[in-house]
């Protein structure tokens, strides 16, 4: 029996980024929506009826639209801000930067860079729009990050359990909100 409470959340990771790898990517990067089989795959594992939302990123709504989605944009769903990182390659970043980046990257999870959230804050934004969805299924075309921000919720683990999770492009998470507190389906099926 289903309560009438219930959330079903169907998270997806958008499709993988058109462009050059390892980049902070900024909103506004493409994704490589391509793939027609593994699009028709995971639209065959949603639900027919339910509300859907995304990161008002572009990949995201493009991943939406090769789904045969329409979202409402959802800004508390955006990926974790980098602020003055956004755009630039990691390797730039190690070399101009040298221990201040190093740093960041040995506690990810509290640091923020300049300008940027930490992956804690973004655990806050993904706490506060899961907490305004109404009950029933819902589709979430979001980012690894935020993935990984709605596990630890549901877990209710430190931010840096929850950094551990490898989130793979086109991939489904399925959590439920239940009375009494949250249920993992699956992680990462594709």
């Amino acid at each position: 029996m289903v309560d009438a409470d219930e959330l079903r959340l169907w998270l997806i990771r958008h499709a993988p980024v058109a462009g050059p790898r390892e980049v902070i990517h900024p909103p506004d990067a493409p994704a490589d929506v391509g793939d027609d089989a593994a699009f028709a795959a995971l639209r065959a594992l949603l639900p027919s009826q339910a509300a859907v939302y995304a990161s008002p990123a572009r990949r995201t709504l493009a991943t939406a639209e090769a789904l045969g989605l329409a979202p409402v944009p959802q800004p508390d769903f955006r990926e974790q801000g980098f602020g003055a990182w956004t755009g630039r390659r990691h390797d730039d970043l190690a070399v101009e930067l040298g221990h201040a980046y190093r740093a960041f990257w040995d506690q990810p999870a509290r640091h923020r860079p300049p300008g940027g959230e930490s992956f804690v804050d973004q655990i806050e934004r993904v706490r506060r729009g899961l907490a305004a969805l109404p009950a029933g299924d819902a589709v979430l075309v979001v980012h690894s990050g935020t993935v990984r921000a709605a596990l630890a919720i549901a877990l209710e683990v430190p931010p840096e359990s929850a950094l551990r999770f490898v989130i793979s492009p086109l991939s489904l998470t399925r959590i439920d909100r239940v009375a009494g507190g949250w249920r993992i389906r699956y992680v990462n099926r594709r």
